[in-house]
């Protein structure tokens, strides 16, 4: 376990402050390079194990908080439960080998609002944790590809869309592949801060908080 000065965070309210729950040693240290290399990124603590990340974590109270599924002890989607229960504007983001169905729809339920493999490139992780602290949902491809099927087999006409425009549908079916909001800004060629108001309007329309649900509601289930 390794806890930081939240000093850095203090220089400016830019940087987005992470605690990274991770068993493996290698694995642990290398995203804690990553982030503290990274301009607005803080990693203010690692923890090894979900009983330590539980004591620590409320005393830190960072923004994102990268999780395992795969730890000693309890694991990590447990965790991600019993802080969600408490901090419900904390944001999670399983960073795992998993890609089972079970696993990935068990750490939405608990709150996880990003699915991210560990093979994911540094960039795109780094990408993935912004995109999560500006209120999206991030997820690997092959995540997003599974929860896209899993939804497809039980679609049904949705009249709740009808209120959506073109464009907002459009927006909205890029979000349920899983891209961040710059690849919708680059897809579709409008900007960052034209994609975040078209998913704020779809969010209001919807009456849904999150991209978990707003998917859900596209897929009518």
């Amino acid at each position: 376990m390794m806890v930081y000065s939240r000093k850095k965070l203090q220089d400016s309210m830019d940087i987005i402050s992470v605690a990274i729950v991770e068993d493996n040693h290698d694995i642990r240290t290398a995203m804690e390079l990553l982030i503290n290399g990274s301009d607005g990124y803080a990693c203010i603590g690692t923890f090894n194990n979900a009983e330590a990340a539980l004591e620590k974590i409320p005393q830190l109270m960072p923004s994102v908080v990268l999780m395992d599924f795969n730890l000693p002890g309890m694991n990590g989607i447990e965790c991600i439960a019993r802080l969600k229960g408490d901090f419900p504007d904390m944001q999670f983001m399983m960073l795992t080998v998993y890609e089972d169905d079970d696993k990935i729809f068990n750490a939405l339920e608990a709150g996880a609002s990003g699915y991210i493999l560990k093979k994911t490139p540094p960039g795109e992780l780094l990408d993935a944790i912004r995109d999560l602290h500006d209120g999206g949902s991030p997820m690997s491809s092959q995540i997003a590809r599974r929860v896209v099927a899993y939804f497809q087999k039980q679609a049904k006409p949705n009249p709740a869309l009808e209120a959506l425009t073109s464009r907002e549908k459009e927006i909205l079916d890029q979000l349920s592949k899983g891209f961040l909001y710059k690849e919708i800004a680059g897809n579709l060629f409008i900007s960052i801060e034209t994609v975040r108001r078209h998913v704020h309007n779809i969010y209001e329309k919807l009456h849904v908080r999150s991209r978990t649900d707003a998917v859900n509601k596209y897929f009518n289930r």
